[in-house]
């Protein structure tokens, strides 16, 4: 099911299994996606990682993900682009930038508990149902029922993530993770987030070390490292150019951070990579 606005807006929801991946596929420009695997036993390859997916996990995914080896048995699909709904420009109402999408290394995963099934699936059922009316409301209650989908898998994320619920300590976290999206390129230190957030990199260090596994400056390295990954993999681009995209100074700082960071060097990297597949 698709809804397609007048200005560019675009939503989708459906169910994906064996060969019937054409909305995972489907090139979306800024698409977003939500993931809900309903079998057992899906493999996906993921920025160059090997994932298995098991019944009621749900994922978030950005249009920078770069996916193959795609092996669905069956998994419910929304898939939304900034023109129907911009999670930057509405943060205070869903608070997902930096969390469940644009974060860092880490793939946004979820179990769904067995007690929290039907209120997800309930939601699920009435958006599905929201697609057969076409009045003129129908754009803004699917805005509303996305909203509604999206806030149920933040607070399943923190939950599991064991993340302070609410507050400006988390809010802080979670800006810093989308700044570092914005700026990874040019940026590479945790003075110039800390400016940005007015905030000492001392501060960010300890709410850092109170709410996450990696410190700033980890974060900042590990975002380089998967952009690196990604671009590597799509193969249009030499090391060296990588390198300078990824604003390294020379292609040998470039190939001593990312040994040190996978284990291998650029070129052994890119010989035992296949084809990506973007959607």
């Amino acid at each position: 099911m698709i809804y397609r606005g007048n200005t560019d807006e675009y939503l989708s929801i459906g169910t994906l299994s064996g060969e019937e991946l054409g909305g995972l596929l489907e090139p979306v420009p800024s698409a977003l996606l939500v993931l809900w695997f309903t079998q057992d036993h899906n493999h996906l390859r993921i920025d160059g990682e090997n994932y298995c997916f098991n019944r009621n996990e749900l994922i978030c995914l950005t249009e920078f993900h770069q996916i193959e080896e795609i092996d669905i048995k069956e998994a419910r699909l929304i898939k939304f682009n900034r023109s129907f709904y911009c999670i930057v420009d509405h943060d205070s109402e869903v608070s997902c930038k930096g969390l469940l999408f644009f974060g860092s290394k880490q793939l946004p995963r979820m179990d769904l508990p067995a007690e929290e099934i039907e209120i997800f699936e309930t939601v699920y059922r009435m958006f599905s149902l929201e697609f057969e009316n076409t009045d003129h409301l129908q754009g803004e209650i699917l805005q509303m029922m996305l909203k509604r989908f999206l806030i149920l898998c933040v607070r399943l994320y923190k939950k599991q993530c064991r993340l302070q619920a609410d507050g400006p300590k988390l809010d802080l976290i979670r800006e810093y993770n989308f700044l570092v999206e914005k700026h990874y390129r040019e940026k590479h230190s945790v003075a110039d987030y800390a400016e940005m957030l007015n905030r000492s990199p001392k501060t960010l260090a300890n709410q850092f070390k109170k709410m996450s596994d990696q410190s700033p400056l980890e974060f900042i390295q590990n975002r380089r490292m998967l952009e690196a990954r990604r671009l590597l993999v799509r193969g249009d681009l030499s090391v060296k150019e990588v390198a300078y995209d990824l604003g390294f100074e020379d292609v040998q700082s470039f190939s001593r951070f990312f040994k040190r960071e996978e284990g291998m060097s650029p070129a052994a990297f890119v010989r035992i990579k296949g084809k990506k597949v973007n959607f």
